[in-house]
């Protein structure tokens, strides 16, 4: 019988395949006690399940291809910070010498322990990583029972679909050589690093799919509708060919969109539209280059400092990386966003203070501006990269007219800096983050300081609607078609009008193809989005009259519920 189940949709498009059931180890651990002359075999049984699944982790981080987004590299570093972790370690070995606990046990019960702790965090970004810790011991696990699952095992037979209480990022990584056509988990979340990589590798994917992993059998015919956010258990013959003729459209459109990377993005009246790519680090940039990309509009430089412990990166170090993506873009304009990090993600080894609420913490600007010698370097290397090519720096999070004048004054420190080491600066265009509605209710006097805007729906919307947008509970209110938060939008778009300088969105709104009329006709001429959604949003511009847009947009913004005129959208 056929069975729709409904989850969180991470990855659009559609795939369909026989189920490969990926196990979770924790009904299955052996649970005994060993003799004492048993001991030292059962620490010697754990270091070699620990070393192997080092190895796969550092296989998995050295194949990784040079366009991979640097978060993925990341991502495994901290699977391995967490393997080798030595508090971990002894804690797991003590349940052993102490206790004469198997080595599955004692791995299981200090899991169990540090579970608890994560669970009692305040800090929903630490709470996060409890699955990355479940991940890596469910690894360790399946070497010890001997059922660590070969890729090929995988791969053999056609295209398959994942299912999962939960699946790593290495899980992902490892097989995206294979014949994996989509995922679908019990767990996770739109924020999750899982699906921040299935998003990088394009894969079709739904979680938190509730019992999931229970209801579907191994090779049952599953059918992923990653545009819906629904797992078909089981589909009717109509429903297979129907699914699959979706997706052969997509082939069909991918061949269409990729045309499209040569042509001018353009509404039907004659309006130029320019569309930058958000990026993590260099290795993006080709996938910029490849859909027609007109610049990065977003360089998320964080992406360079997460996942290495103490070893953050150098003036030097960070010179290079930022050269690397000007130099790539072969002229094109390069936006650098100065690191956007703070409590709620914090840098590893980095000493922040506690935080009750975190997102309204020290974050983004106000974590560089408590670290002006940190901050400085940062510019430094951006005002030298700047010598190779356009470069924009823009600033997270501004809020008060005083943070405008440290920053300024920050960076003209910087500039001066240079000047007595006899190191080249270049020009840099000067702009702000607006992501509070402090700032979009100040957006005329800002422009004052800045050279342009760049609007960031994503906080914008959670901190104008009170919306933790990573907290599943109240999801459902995060709306980015709220009449107050297009009002904030429309009200930034007009300041940049009146003073004649340039507003971007380079949130999630950006590159949302059933948003972009709405956006064209409040006036945005600056898009900026994942490399993947370009092709996308150009093909609906080329369709759009901007001038016929402009008096619906009005109506929808004024409107007290602006979802219900989004269907009368003249074009």
């Amino acid at each position: 019988m056929t069975v729709r189940v409904h989850g969180l949709a991470i990855t659009g498009g559609v795939a369909q395949g026989r189920a490969v059931l990926v196990g979770h180890s924790g009904s299955q651990i052996r649970r005994y006690r060993v003799e004492v002359a048993q001991v030292d075999s059962e620490l010697e049984r754990l270091r070699n399940a620990r070393d192997a699944v080092a190895r796969e982790l550092y296989g998995l981080q050295a194949s990784l291809p040079g366009d991979a987004p640097v978060e993925l590299s990341a991502m495994i570093d901290v699977h391995l910070q967490m393997l080798h972790d030595e508090v971990f370690k002894a804690a797991i070995a003590h349940w052993i010498t102490r206790h004469h606990y198997n080595a599955e046990w004692a791995l299981s019960a200090q899991l169990d322990v540090l579970v608890r702790q994560f669970d009692a965090m305040d800090d929903p970004y630490l709470r996060e990583r409890k699955a990355d810790l479940e991940q890596v011991a469910e690894r360790v696990q399946q070497h010890l029972r001997g059922a660590a699952q070969p890729v090929s095992d995988i791969e053999e037979g056609g295209a398959r679909i994942l299912v999962a209480q939960d699946l790593s990022p290495a899980d992902l990584l490892r097989y995206r050589e294979g014949a994996f056509a989509g995922f679908a988990t019990d767990a996770g979340a739109l924020t999750s690093h899982t699906a921040i990589v299935a998003r990088s590798m394009g894969i079709p994917a739904v979680v938190a799919v509730r019992g999931i992993s229970q209801q579907v059998r191994p090779d049952d015919w599953l059918i992923i509708d990653g545009d819906a956010g629904v797992v078909i258990l089981e589909p009717t013959v109509e429903e297979r060919a129907a699914y699959r003729e979706r997706e052969r459209d997509q082939i069909r459109c991918k061949v269409e969109l990729e045309a499209l990377a040569s042509v001018s993005a353009r509404t039907s009246d004659g309006e130029a539209v320019h569309l930058l790519a958000n990026i993590e680090g260099p290795e993006d940039v080709a996938a910029a280059l490849h859909v027609g990309a007109a610049g990065i509009g977003l360089f998320r430089s964080e992406f360079l400092f997460m996942g290495r412990g103490a070893d953050l990166p150098s003036e030097e170090g960070q010179y290079h990386a930022y050269r690397a993506v000007v130099q790539g873009m072969r002229g094109l304009p390069v936006t650098i966003r100065t690191i956007d990090i703070g409590a709620d993600k914090p840098l590893d080894g980095a000493s922040h203070p506690h935080a009750d609420n975190p997102a309204l913490g020290l974050r983004a600007i106000r974590w560089s501006l408590a670290d002006p010698e940190a901050f400085r370097t940062q510019l430094r290397a951006i005002l030298r990269a700047a010598a190779h090519g356009p470069v924009s720096v823009l600033f997270p999070m501004i809020g008060q007219l005083g943070e405008i004048h440290q920053v300024l004054a920050q960076l003209q420190l910087a500039r001066e800096e240079l000047a007595a080491r006899a190191d080249v600066a270049g020009i840099v265009r000067v702009g702000a983050m607006v992501e509070v509605p402090a700032a979009a209710l100040l957006a005329d006097e800002f422009f004052q300081y800045f050279d342009f805007l760049s609007i960031g729906t994503n906080d914008l919307i959670q901190y104008t609607l009170a919306i933790d947008r990573t907290d599943e509970s109240v999801a459902y209110l995060y709306d980015p078609l709220h009449p107050a938060v297009l009002r904030l939008i429309a009200r930034v778009i007009a300041a940049g009008v009146r003073s004649g300088k340039e507003v971007s969105v380079c949130g999630e709104m950006a590159g949302d193809v059933a948003l972009a009329p709405l956006l064209l006709g409040l006036g945005l001429r600056h898009f900026s989005m994942q490399s993947a959604q370009i092709p996308l949003v150009k093909q609906r511009i080329l369709r759009s009259d901007a001038t016929a847009l402009k008096e619906w947009a009005e109506r929808v913004i004024a409107a007290p519920q602006p979802r219900l005129l989004m269907d009368s959208c003249p074009s």
